[in-house]
């Protein structure tokens, strides 16, 4: 089908404060709470019609800019100036795809932000969250499911318009790929372990009668998938990675492992030494060979300084912080990467398409060499949750890191007609449990078969009047 034109009539940005239950060590950071952005983008169609679909997005600090100059307030400005900056170049009044619309302010939404001291992971932000809106606005006013809009390229995804970007995929089919897209009724989670975290005991620090432990955490919801952060300390990570193991080897049935490197590291020696170590030690020996691949591990600065073969042949490794630009993952590759990871916040259009080029480079190979993994940044129970599973699933994830339900009670705090109405929507997604609405984990896994209603994976929407507009 020839995908709809589109014009960009109105962006109105707003925010919600999100605090964590227990905080959340990642890289240099401890989080305890952050703002939450929600975008609402009005749409006009050919035939005159208007139509509103919204995303929603945590504004993480020391993530998008891990300058430790920088606190985190300004990390949270950074973002929002991201937003307001994408906001201003959507509102063109010039009819295009959905994916054209991206294409068209793709390099001078990072030129914009380069000017005024934004990254491009930072600059990259704000059109994540726009493109997700105008897609939940365009399935909507065309009455079809994300998947569907996906699968006959309704979005409009063509390679040619960033071709500079894109040569790899210049002969590439993508409506063919798209197609053959195949998203599941359910996914199992990834449950994070985060550096501060209590590994074994009944802690009752919170005390709120949800998990807290990673012991209770692997009692209540049947996680068999892990994802272990490290922290760059030999000594520490080995010692945390014991405990680790020692709660999970209680299960009989198999377990699944990322090691999460978050940057801890300037080269691949050290990383090396870490994976001797746990290598000869006899209580590591099934976490070890439990172990999927590893997540970027190198600093960001030098992650794409030189080839990182020698630590791919002890298990893959996937790039994360590093990958803000759409060139970056041939590039990675040459050096000896085997993939990258899918999260919203980075952008809907660059997990495709990255994951076209997986497709594309296994079928040159002969096997499934390259893939894709769905990485978490604190996603909140609703759109954000319910966004980033439509897509993860959509390009054939079977799990997904989810850790946002266990640092955050769920949608305590929200309004009730709020929380009524995505509980209505999504009533095999979420429960009803400990006072507020929440991720329904069973065996590990979450129901996402509501997610191909028609809309972006929305189905119910914010309060708009609880919220702050961002200026």
């Amino acid at each position: 089908m020839s995908a709809p034109q589109l014009i960009v009539r109105e962006v109105r940005l707003y925010e919600r404060e999100v605090r964590l239950r227990m905080p959340f060590r990642f890289g240099v950071v401890t989080l305890t709470q952050a703002p939450q952005c929600f975008v609402r983008v009005r749409i006009e169609l050919s035939d005159g019609s208007s139509h509103w679909g919204a995303a929603a997005e945590v504004l993480a600090p020391k993530w998008f800019d891990k300058n430790l100059a920088l606190s985190n307030e300004y990390n949270f400005d950074q973002l929002r100036l991201s937003l307001r900056l994408a906001a201003d170049a959507y509102v063109d009044g010039k009819a295009r795809t959905a994916f054209g619309h991206f294409g068209a302010h793709y390099s001078e939404q990072i030129e914009a932000g380069g000017k005024r001291g934004l990254n491009s992971l930072v600059a990259n932000f704000g059109p994540a969250q726009i493109d997700r809106a105008i897609l939940d606005a365009l399935c909507l006013g065309t009455g079809m499911s994300f998947y569907h809009l996906m699968r006959t390229n309704a979005a409009g995804i063509d390679p040619t318009l960033l071709a500079s970007k894109l040569p790899d995929l210049a002969g590439f089919d993508i409506a063919r790929f798209l197609g053959q897209l195949a998203p599941a009724d359910s996914i199992a989670t990834r449950h994070t372990v985060g550096l501060v975290d209590v590994i074994a005991g009944q802690p009752r620090q919170v005390n709120d009668g949800l998990p807290e432990s990673l012991e209770e955490v692997v009692a209540a919801y049947g996680h068999t998938f892990f994802k272990l952060k490290v922290g760059g300390n030999l000594d520490a990570d080995m010692a945390r990675l014991t405990d680790i193991a020692a709660v999970l080897d209680r299960a009989q049935a198999p377990y699944f492992v990322s090691l999460d490197g978050n940057e801890q590291y300037n080269d691949i020696a050290a990383l090396l030494e870490l994976w001797r170590r746990m290598q000869a030690a006899p209580a590591l020996k099934r976490l070890v060979d439990s172990i999927l691949f590893i997540e970027q591990p190198i600093t960001r600065a030098h992650a794409l300084d030189g080839d990182i073969s020698a630590l791919s042949r002890v298990k893959p490794v996937i790039i994360d912080e590093s990958d803000d630009d759409l060139g970056v993952l041939p590039r990675a590759r040459s050096l000896g990467y085997a993939g990258v990871s899918s999260k919203c916040c980075k952008g809907l259009y660059k997990s495709i398409l990255n994951a076209a080029r997986c497709a594309m480079w296994n079928t040159e190979a002969g096997s499934p060499c390259y893939f894709m993994t769905g990485e978490d940044l604190t996603t909140q129970a609703g759109l954000a949750v319910q966004q980033d599973m439509a897509l993860v699933s959509l390009i054939g994830l079977t799990h997904v890191e989810r850790n946002g339900h266990h640092y955050v009670n769920g949608m305590a705090g929200l309004p009730s007609a709020e929380q009524a109405a995505f509980l209505a929507a999504h009533p095999g997604l979420y429960e009803q449990s400990h006072g507020a609405v929440r991720l329904k984990i069973r065996d590990g896994k979450l129901d996402i078969s509501t997610l191909a209603a028609p809309g972006f994976a929305s189905g119910a929407y914010p309060d708009w009047n609880t919220l702050t507009p961002i200026p």
